[in-house]
């Protein structure tokens, strides 16, 4: 679905400053950009700003993921049940579950990926 992907890993937000994380990727047309802000061994945090229409491919990651929507609109698809989430809010999706994300309209998120495996769900 992505038409191109393009990354900017120049790094972390600048210690003991306020930002804007939606100020800290820009939309490009046709594409997917992303920044990381942070790889730890405990886990990865990076922005995303999406064009409308663009998405990812279903896939799946052995760790808890948490989407922030910052700016606009997304659908996505988690174990095949639809998600419609919006700015300022907030999505988990769980370790070993199936997701997608396509960008309804130009789409801004912080992922944040808990590199520690999830405890069993019951």
């Amino acid at each position: 679905m992505t038409a191109r992907s393009e990354s900017n890993d120049t790094g972390a937000l600048p210690p003991a400053r306020a930002v804007r994380l939606e100020t800290l990727v820009a939309y490009q047309p046709g594409a997917v950009v992303s920044r990381r802000l942070a790889k730890r061994s405990g886990g990865t945090v990076t922005l995303f700003a999406f064009a409308a229409g663009q998405g990812l491919s279903e896939h799946s990651a052995p760790f808890d993921a948490m989407v922030q929507v910052l700016e606009g609109e997304g659908e996505l698809v988690i174990g095949g049940e639809k998600v419609v989430a919006r700015a300022g809010e907030t999505v988990l999706m769980p370790a070993n579950v199936p997701h997608a994300l396509h960008a309804t309209e130009p789409f801004k998120m912080l992922l944040v990926m808990v590199r520690e495996p999830a405890p069993p769900r019951g």
